[in-house]
């Protein structure tokens, strides 16, 4: 297969001249000054989700108590037909 070098510089120059390129120039600069404002949002955002699971963890010890020690399982077994036992809480 033979490749004509002179044919894709002709079509690349058609697509380089072209008036699309500036409105993709122009929106590749758009969204990278739109991903560098929600970068730089992220630092604030970040502060105020880890405030709100601290009051919300907070929130959670205060209403079931202490989150050591784990929930204890539910392994009460199938207790012989009946309903089980009640497992470790």
């Amino acid at each position: 297969m033979k490749i004509d070098i002179s044919r894709i510089q002709v079509n690349l120059k058609r697509i380089a001249l072209a008036d699309c390129g500036q409105s993709m120039t122009e929106y590749a600069l758009l969204c990278a000054l739109v991903a560098f404002g929600a970068t730089a949002g992220y630092r604030g955002m970040a502060t105020s989700v880890a405030n709100a699971y601290n009051t919300i963890s907070a929130d959670f010890a205060g209403v079931f108590g202490s989150a050591s020690g784990g929930s204890g399982g539910n392994s009460g077994g199938n207790g012989g037909g009946g309903n089980g036992g009640r497992g470790g809480h």
